[in-house]
């Protein structure tokens, strides 16, 4: 009976999951026009994840994001260089040897690497430094790259670039851009918000007296790729009881109890992108009037921050003019106490929200107001551990050509 329902279930996977999706090379090659116009005179040097900086215990290797927002190259050991009026793609030459456990890889020898890769240029990793010494302008070149990345470490150590040359960090630039997504990413993104809705509901119907944190994030994961997605966009949160008010809390070790909530906070990857949604379940199905109460004032300021928003004004910063933090930080200092008589906003210990796209935490500056095409969360929580009691609810929004708001998550039942 048990190996019929592993083949069962790993019937309906192959039958439901969804190959991975790749926007049109189109869209990649817009970017690079985009980023080729910030960098001026300058040179952008970008390196793939190695087989080692991308793998992920669960599912194997995966890109750098800004690599891939920028190529759709989902390979390791690539090189990307824009700038000069050149933008070319450097792959890693055939090894035949390692090809006998990784499988075929493409390379620029490949008759349809250019038609695959969407570049008019495709050249072997190994002349990246020469086309360099050729694209470098002079007298005074700057080579952009990102913080930390071990080649360019190398290469200056290795006296690769002329003496002229100085580098600067392209990270704010890539991040300027990825704020604002476009048809495409949009489109994934729901499809990842989506699959996690779906997962809540699954959850929500296995929340029980007795089950364990860890076999409703075994369920919530399970939809996840029956749904299309890689996996989790981070590890999953299913925290009941004193756990609930841990906000990073992800053994998910304990076993629900009859008068807990149960925190659930979690987001599926779905072809790189990502979701994020946090629901509070009462684990005996009906919250007691204290757990209701501040419920209710959570759900109360997550609607204070949507009514408040205003495209081109409203930013995500806590500290930034015209915070949607201060909304909901000033919503829930209004309503409710501790037990000690005091407001609850000593309670709420995070941020409200955070951009959402390649990254669950996606790049962009949190004090430049949204605008549309910006994908964000809110999520007010207040958790108080002398009562055992957390309460988060988060949703991710996008807004919308019109300067409204759409939630994309909304439809897992609060």
């Amino acid at each position: 009976m048990r190996r019929l329902l592993i083949v069962t279930l790993a019937l309906l996977l192959a039958d439901t999951a969804i190959a991975f999706e790749r926007q049109p090379n189109a869209d990649y090659r817009a970017r690079r026009d985009k980023l080729a116009a910030k960098l001026g005179k300058g040179v952008l040097v970008l390196f793939a994840s190695t087989e080692a900086e991308g793998q992920n215990a669960t599912r194997g290797f995966r890109q750098n994001d800004d690599f891939y927002y920028l190529t759709g190259w989902s390979e390791p050991g690539a090189a990307l260089v824009i700038g000069g009026g050149n933008e070319i793609l450097f792959l890693p030459a055939h090894n035949v040897s390692q090809e006998k456990w990784t499988g075929p890889k493409l390379s620029a020898e490949s008759a349809d690497a250019k038609s695959v890769t969407g570049f008019d240029r495709v050249d072997v990793l190994d002349h990246l430094r020469d086309e360099l010494v050729k694209i470098l302008p002079t007298p005074s070149a700057a080579v952009y790259t990102t913080p930390g990345s071990v080649p360019i470490q190398w290469l200056q150590r290795a006296n690769a670039f002329p003496i002229y040359v100085s580098f600067s960090d392209a990270s704010s630039m890539v991040a300027e851009l990825r704020v604002t997504k476009d048809a495409g990413e949009i489109a994934l993104l729901r499809k990842a918000a989506l699959a996690t809705v779906e997962s809540h509901k699954a959850a929500a119907r296995a929340v029980k007296p007795g089950a364990s944190e860890n076999e409703i994030a075994a369920i919530i994961e399970y939809e996840y790729k029956r749904r299309g997605c890689e996996g989790p966009a981070f590890s999953s949160i299913v925290g009941s009881g004193f756990n609930s008010t841990v906000l990073h809390y992800a053994s998910n070790a304990g076993t629900m109890k009859e008068d807990d909530v149960v925190v659930i906070d979690i987001g599926g990857e779905y072809s790189m992108y990502a979701a994020d949604v946090t629901r509070t379940l009462p684990v005996s199905g009906k919250f007691n009037p204290r757990q209701r109460e501040i419920y209710d004032i959570v759900l109360g300021a997550q609607k204070a921050a949507v009514d408040a928003f205003k495209a081109g004004t409203s930013t995500i910063g806590r500290t930034a003019p015209n915070s949607l933090y201060k909304v909901a930080m000033d919503y829930i200092n209004a309503y409710g106490k501790d037990r000690h008589g005091q407001p609850l906003g000593q309670y709420f210990i995070h941020g409200l929200s955070h951009y959402v796209g390649l990254a669950v935490h996606d790049a962009g500056d949190n004090a430049r107001p949204l605008q549309p095409g910006a994908v964000f969360t809110i999520e007010p929580g207040i958790y108080i551990p002398e009562e055992s009691l957390g309460v988060r609810i988060e949703d991710t929004y996008l807004v919308k050509e019109d300067g409204t708001l759409e939630c994309i998550s909304c439809g897992a039942p609060k």
